[in-house]
């Protein structure tokens, strides 16, 4: 079942603030985009605090992403990124690439192929990275688009980039999510917004 814009922007709205829930949102010095949504003082370990930044939605801004993937992003994942600016952030069960700030979605392309072995790989294959494993972990976790589903949905799945590096082998780890609507629902739940 598709959302309707309002519904989605709702969802969206508690999507995002359990970011706040899950992770401390440091902006180190290391963290360009963190910097860049920085907000108010340093706390009394010189530490600021990011959020992620709400914008107005300019759909022609996924033309150039959509010059460069395989396929369309999910509805949901689509608002999202159009929506929202934000850093990396590290959520209970994968880590969301950075959509930086800035006049186009450029940034959020760049994080997503900034491996030049794993992107180009799994971009022939049928998948799109748009976040990572937890923590340290650098298995990135995709849009599977052998599964597309009535609405654009497809099943969320972490691929180990071990077998992609080593062996030029994909090898599914695990399923996430059957959706990205349901993995966002299990994040806010996990976050308890």
């Amino acid at each position: 079942m598709s959302l309707s814009f309002s519904a989605q922007d709702v969802l969206l709205d508690r999507f995002v603030s359990s970011f706040e829930k899950a992770d401390e949102m440091i902006a180190y010095d290391n963290d360009p985009v963190a910097q860049e949504l920085a907000f108010g003082e340093s706390d009394e370990y010189g530490f600021r605090r990011w959020r992620a930044k709400k914008v107005e939605p300019e759909p022609s801004m996924l033309d150039a992403i959509y010059s460069r993937v395989p396929a369309r992003f999910p509805r949901l994942f689509e608002r999202l990124v159009l929506t929202y600016r934000w850093a990396q952030i590290h959520l209970a069960h994968y880590t969301l690439l950075a959509n930086p700030p800035g006049s186009d979605l450029g940034g959020l392309l760049g994080q997503m192929s900034k491996d030049k072995v794993i992107w180009p790989f799994l971009s022939h294959r049928g998948y799109i990275q748009f976040s990572k494993g937890p923590d340290m972990d650098y298995d990135p976790v995709c849009f599977d688009l052998s599964s597309r589903k009535k609405g654009g949905e497809y099943r969320i799945v972490k691929i180990d980039h071990e077998e992609i590096l080593c062996n030029d082998r994909l090898r599914i780890v695990s399923e996430l999510a059957p959706t990205f609507e349901q993995l966002v629902l299990k994040t806010i739940e996990q976050a308890g917004t």
